[in-house]
């Protein structure tokens, strides 16, 4: 059960933290396609902060822990904040990358015997929505490299 709580911990720190960064980088951008699918992932990862906090233990409005996953998410998305303004083929395969990072994670808790039911469902709910938004940066960037 510990073992549980901290994924879920994990997940909800790496996704308020993911929310805050999307949210920033749709103010930032100018294409709207990267407007709307960042408004779409922050919005997505708001989701699973607001149905999994409960589970993990969190408020609603608690700070970030230090998790391993949550520092690894907070160390991606601090990279790429500091190269917002580098529209390219890079800023995409990064943040492809750590939606692929968040994957395998809500697969880990997925198949996790000891997540309580709630926090299954939503996990359930949830994985189709990250992996289109996944597939739609893949795309992007695919996009980006054959304009190159």
């Amino acid at each position: 059960m510990k073992d549980s709580a901290h994924i879920l911990h994990d997940l909800v720190s790496a996704c308020r933290d993911g929310k805050s960064f999307y949210e920033q980088a749709a103010r930032k951008v100018d294409d709207i396609g990267l407007k709307t699918l960042f408004t779409r992932i922050a919005h997505v990862k708001g989701d699973i902060v607001q149905g999994l906090a409960i589970d993990a233990g969190m408020g609603g409005d608690m700070p970030l822990a230090s998790g391993t996953m949550a520092a690894d998410f907070d160390k991606v998305y601090g990279e790429i904040r500091a190269r917002l303004d580098d529209r390219n083929y890079a800023y995409l395969s990064r943040l492809e990358e750590s939606e692929g990072h968040l994957l395998k994670a809500l697969d880990k808790a997925q198949k996790n015997k000891d997540i309580p039911a709630n926090a299954r469902i939503v996990i359930d709910r949830l994985i189709p929505e990250v992996r289109d938004c996944h597939d739609l940066l893949r795309a992007r960037k695919i996009e980006l490299r054959k304009a190159a």
